[in-house]
């Protein structure tokens, strides 16, 4: 029994791993692939924002499929599509590069809205832990593939295309991991889904709120903090490194989200000074831009506890597995939505007002909005709702 629970859990972790990579690997090859297949700015930005689409569209729809084909067979089915978008990616043309990475985004979505609601069955008293563990081998994958794309392009065979496939290695290790889930019958009774999204609970929409506004949070900084800190007089070389300290300050404050669940009754505080902490972060880099080390380990601070209980208000705040897995869909759905619109207004925001004040000073409302809806995200239990 232990054993297979140890199984579970490295199976989780590695689909976990899976999650990001083939997305932040991207943005530091976005130049190479614009000039090698001839794209303008707008079109190669739909690599960023074709994702984060796939994410908003298809988590919905999983609470409805789950049930039908069982959670772990979809999961494993998710992965087979991740696993092909990375391959299809692989191949040197416009269409396989498009084609591909919707793929890898339907296939991360499915795993974003069933990894919490499995952790909720199957682990109902270490939801904190085992959302914190995942979390931190997700962020910790992600920093690495930012970091590593640019050295992969320059010594692999094919250049850009290899950095992007060989993330393909990772996916083919989840598949054989998770393969003993999907032949260990479930009994009925423990499906993770089944409920309608619970679009009329205002703890719901709380939830959502803060899912959404930490996710633009975390993708308008991948996204635009280099350019940010470059035009206040900062050098390239050090503007990609300053972002890469982002993405390992959140893994680092995730590592410690166990312990601060642990220690808090509920997660109303836990949320609201994170959230502040982001607020302190933007008006920072608004305020006094020449300190943007400072301000870019205060975000990392900030943004990997809010991942953590982002993540993990999907769990706490239901009342079962099935219930989890409605939320999850719910919250990752318009979460990913926001997300996605987020840098592109952000940069939108710049042009037009020709600097970055305007745009940073969005954030600091986003921060103040996400600190708001903390005190009633983090706490209380979403109503039980009909099954679908």
């Amino acid at each position: 029994m232990q054993n297979k629970r140890a199984l579970m859990v490295w199976g989780l972790l590695v689909v976990a791993a899976n999650l990001r990579p083939s997305l932040t690997g991207v943005g530091p090859l976005l130049d190479r692939v614009q000039a090698d297949l001839g794209l303008s700015p707008a079109v190669a930005g739909l690599v960023n924002t074709l994702p984060l689409l796939a994410f908003a569209v298809i988590s919905p729809v999983v609470p409805r499929m789950a049930p039908r084909r069982g959670p772990e067979r979809l999961l494993a089915s998710a992965l087979v599509v991740l696993t092909l978008g990375i391959a299809i990616r692989w191949v040197p043309s416009t269409v396989s590069l498009f084609a591909g990475t919707v793929l890898i985004g339907a296939g991360i979505a499915v795993g974003n809205v069933l990894l919490p609601s499995l952790i909720k069955r199957d682990f109902p008293t270490k939801v904190g832990l085992l959302t914190s563990a995942y979390a931190t081998v997700m962020g910790g994958v992600a920093a690495v593939a930012s970091g590593v794309a640019v050295p992969i392009s320059e010594v692999a065979p094919g250049g850009w295309y290899t950095a992007l496939g060989c993330w393909i290695a990772l996916a083919l290790a989840a598949i054989v991991l998770w393969l003993p889930q999907v032949r260990t019958p479930r009994p009925a009774a423990r499906a993770v889904s089944g409920h309608r999204l619970p679009w009329g609970s205002g703890l719901a929409w709380a939830v959502t709120a803060f899912m959404g506004l930490q996710s633009l949070g975390f993708y308008v900084v991948v996204t635009w903090l280099p350019q940010v800190v470059q035009d206040s007089g900062i050098g390239a070389a050090e503007a990609g490194w300053l972002l890469f300290v982002f993405q390992v300050v959140a893994v680092v404050t995730s590592l410690a989200a166990p312990a601060m669940l642990r220690w808090a009754r509920d997660q109303r505080a836990l949320a609201t000074v994170n959230s502040l902490i982001m607020l302190a972060g933007y008006a920072g880099l608004l305020l006094a831009p020449q300190w943007a080390l400072l301000w870019t380990v205060v975000l990392g601070l900030g943004g990997g506890a809010c991942l953590v209980l982002a993540l993990a208000f999907l769990s706490l705040r239901a009342q079962d597995a099935a219930a989890a897995g409605a939320l999850s869909a719910m919250a990752q759905s318009v979460g990913y939505l926001l997300a996605a619109v987020g840098p592109a207004v952000f940069g939108l925001l710049h042009t037009v007002s020709s600097g970055w004040s305007t745009p940073l000073a969005l954030m600091c409302a986003a921060a103040a909005g996400q600190t708001l809806v903390a005190v009633v995200a983090g706490r209380g239990t979403v109503p039980a709702l009909r099954r679908g």
